[in-house]
């Protein structure tokens, strides 16, 4: 009797190191501080290119080339379970790497608009109240970890901007930050 209780708490214990590794794991953060500095600096957008057209507006038109938008998000990779607004241990990590970020000189005076967004499943109006808890439970917490709340404007888009084709993939349940435009 005392080796299988000897063996079951062996087995129990190592269990839990599995498990503590494994979870561990998981909170890993998928960038790193300075991977959210390079974007925000890599992402300035200096507008629309500037050109001279002698002729008539629907001869200019056809001349001017379309330029692509660069976007100043960053997807924090901070998903939430269906019908939630509870943040992960995973999406703290990266959440934690996000706030190092934001008090760091390159980033330290810049607002952000941190937008928040749902699937497809749920009508319009519980969408757009779940997708602005999402967003204050991001504000609160990069709050809580030092960064001046007053940098920071929760926005709720709902199911409106979905990321993936399918909008009801999960991934569209997520939370993304801009440099806010003042």
């Amino acid at each position: 009797m005392s080796r299988l209780v000897s063996g079951l708490g062996w087995s129990l214990g190592f269990a839990c190191c599995v498990l503590a590794s494994v979870a561990s794991a998981q909170t890993k953060p998928a960038y790193s501080a300075s991977d959210i500095e390079r974007h925000f600096s890599e992402a300035k957008d200096l507008g629309p290119s500037r050109a001279l057209c002698i002729g008539a507006d629907s001869e200019c038109a056809k001349s001017a080339p379309s330029r692509p938008k660069i976007s100043s998000g960053f997807d924090l990779i901070v998903n939430f379970d269906y019908n939630s607004d509870t943040l992960t241990p995973g999406a703290r990590a990266n959440l934690d790497e996000f706030a190092k970020a934001l008090r760091g000189a390159q980033l330290g005076h810049s607002g952000f608009m941190i937008e928040g967004h749902t699937d497809a499943k749920g009508g319009e109006a519980f969408n757009m109240d779940l997708s602005s808890r999402r967003a204050q439970a991001v504000t609160r917490y990069l709050a809580e970890r030092g960064v001046d709340a007053g940098r920071l404007e929760a926005k709720a888009f709902g199911k409106s901007k979905p990321r993936a084709s399918d909008p009801s993939d999960p991934v569209n349940r997520r939370v993304e930050a801009r440099i806010r435009e003042d």
